[in-house]
């Protein structure tokens, strides 16, 4: 260990990374020692052969993806490979938010029979559609599932378990023994890239009859075997849902996070490219942040206020000026949906105000109106739950004059087996350990919080020990781009590897100043050690009451800050990301 500067040392101990060689696998992430082989997935083989005898036959296959970033890019995952071996007769389709909602639905079902599909492939979505795809089944059509969910009442799933799908093949490293459990659904559309483009190049080169298919022999022996490392270019669409969706950065998340990041550096995808100019993001020195609060939220705009189709042209789209019209289009409804949600959350503060003071609040908060846009309230209920610290479901009403909703945990309780012990409120949910979305009973609803409070004691748990608030205590002489470059090394942060954050004692406020949109939605304050030692911070979407104490210059304080380099138009500044003042 002693290779690295002390503060990485000191920042890796914290991680319980104790010797070099851990280090070295941590801080050096390695595609061939990371990435598991595709075929440790059960089904693998078999779904991959299926997928080419679709491609032989030229049959029509369906990417039936979830409407959020870890379905929409797994879906351009596998079209991107149908496109690279000439494959046409497929089609993506991706269920509106707001009038069919989540999943696989009989009437997308009976257009596919009608348009003579004979194979869908779900992306983050079909572990809990039993009866769906017996459905569709009995229409002639075969089912291979791409996704990361667990079946409803099951926490620890095994291949052996008997309420999964009869679908064709499972892809779902949460059901068999693929050592790497937390993917994401894109990560397993990626691993299915990976094992087709292995099945393909054992077999001889193959392209669909038609228009394609009438190339050369010389130029189909160029097409296959692939060249090699062609599926790594797919990264950045991994990489991207790996980033938003919530999943652990660490073993092969790590590893595709990692590269996922240096490709979407360098990505020539014109949407991509169209909606990071929009947000004055350098596509060059894309950051995880970047990813997590900027980008995903614009894409999943699409599907909350408009057509989640928008969000997917924007990821697939190879014309520069259809990439600059979706960039915009994303860019002023994701400013649409920060008002909408901004006004359900006064609302629901309110309404839980008055509850706390006439009869407090229980262990399950349950909210809705029949007003309340259904596409936004994943938000709202992350929201309720994270400030009154337990599981929120928040529902409204869809197109349909549906009831449906999502919900969020705050570690107490596992959502999906909280809804799985009160299925009779529900008529349909799913999801997450921490997050899902249901559709509920219209005569029920207003019996659904009693009911999940009643339940609750069941299924609860112990919450995970919050860590620590802070990683190390430094001086703000130790804000320097030198110690800057040995936290870079632990790039990307996220889940299961936080960004450090590090507490600067006793320090002196100086400036206060606010910045930003709506005459200064942000914060920016200068501290000093009272020596020659001055650091700007930051803090967004805060005022100078939004911390433990009051702030004003001359004022000494705790401060709890990450480190943050600022590339804003090009001008690179070292500075301080607030967490908190004490």
């Amino acid at each position: 260990m002693q290779k690295y500067g002390e503060l990485l040392r000191a920042l890796l101990e914290k991680r319980r990374i104790t010797n070099t060689e851990e280090a070295e696998i941590f801080l050096n992430p390695d595609y061939q020692r990371d990435f598991h082989g595709p075929f440790s997935m059960k089904d693998m083989r078999k779904a991959c052969q299926r997928i080419l005898e679709a491609v032989d036959k030229g049959e029509r296959v369906v990417i039936y993806a979830d409407y959020d970033c870890d379905g929409m890019p797994g879906a351009v995952i596998i079209e991107d490979f149908f496109k690279k071996i000439g494959f046409e007769n497929y089609e993506v389709y991706i269920p509106e938010r707001n009038s069919e909602g989540y999943g696989l639905n009989h009437e997308a079902i009976d257009r596919f029979a009608a348009d003579g599909a004979k194979l869908i492939i779900t992306v983050d979505l079909g572990i809990t559609a039993v009866e769906e795809i017996a459905y569709a089944k009995k229409k002639g059509i075969e089912t291979i599932i791409v996704d990361h969910h667990l079946p409803p009442g099951s926490p620890s799933v095994s291949a052996s378990w008997s309420g999964l799908p009869d679908a064709y093949a499972i892809l779902n490293p949460k059901t068999d023994q693929y050592p790497e459990k937390m993917l994401c659904a894109a990560g397993v559309a990626f691993k299915l890239v990976q094992g087709l483009i292995s099945v393909a190049s054992e077999r001889e080169a193959l392209l669909p009859k038609g228009s394609k298919a009438s190339l050369s022999a010389s130029k189909r022996k160029q097409d296959f075997p692939f060249p090699p490392g062609w599926e790594k270019w797919l990264l950045d669409m991994a990489g991207l849902a790996t980033l938003s969706d919530m999943v652990p950065l660490l073993g092969e998340n790590r590893a595709m996070a990692y590269f996922g990041l240096k490709v979407l550096r360098k990505s020539r995808r014109p949407g991509l490219q169209k909606l990071l100019q929009k947000m004055r993001i350098d596509q060059g020195h894309l950051a995880p942040e970047d990813v997590g609060y900027m980008l995903a939220p614009k894409l999943n705009a699409a599907s909350r206020m408009d057509s989640p189709r928008r969000a997917y042209e924007l990821l697939a789209t190879d014309n520069l000026a259809e990439a600059g019209a979706l960039a915009e289009h994303l860019a002023r409804i994701n400013d649409e949906r920060k008002i909408i949600v901004t006004g359900i959350m006064r609302e629901a503060n309110k309404r839980l105000a008055e509850k706390k003071l006439a009869e407090g609040l229980g262990e399950v908060l349950v909210l809705g109106n029949p007003k309340w846009r259904v596409g936004v309230l994943g938000l709202v209920a992350s929201r309720i739950s994270e400030e009154y610290e337990r599981p929120a479901f928040v529902w409204g009403r869809d197109e349909n004059d549906c009831i449906r909703g999502s919900c969020r945990s705050d570690g107490s309780v596992s959502v999906v087996e909280l809804m799985s012990e009160t299925q009779e409120y529900f008529t349909e949910f799913g999801g997450h350990e921490l997050a899902g979305g249901f559709a509920a009973d219209a005569e029920k609803i207003h019996f659904l919080e009693e009911a999940l409070r009643g339940a609750f004691g069941k299924v609860k748990k112990e919450k995970p020990e919050a860590g620590p608030e802070y990683d190390l205590a430094l001086p703000l002489s130790e804000v320097t781009m030198k110690n800057w470059k040995e936290i870079e090394k632990m790039e990307p942060f996220g889940l299961g590897n936080p960004k450090p954050v590090f507490l600067f004692e006793k320090v002196r406020t100086g400036s206060i100043k606010k910045f930003g949109k709506n005459g200064g939605e942000h914060l920016e304050i200068t501290f000093s050690d009272g020596r020659e030692t001055k650091v700007k911070a930051v803090s967004f979407f805060s005022g100078e009451d939004s911390f433990k104490v009051d702030i004003f210059p001359g004022a000494y304080v705790n401060l709890l800050a990450s480190f943050d380099l600022s590339r804003f138009l090009g001008r690179e500044e070292l500075r301080l990301r607030i967490i908190d003042i004490l």
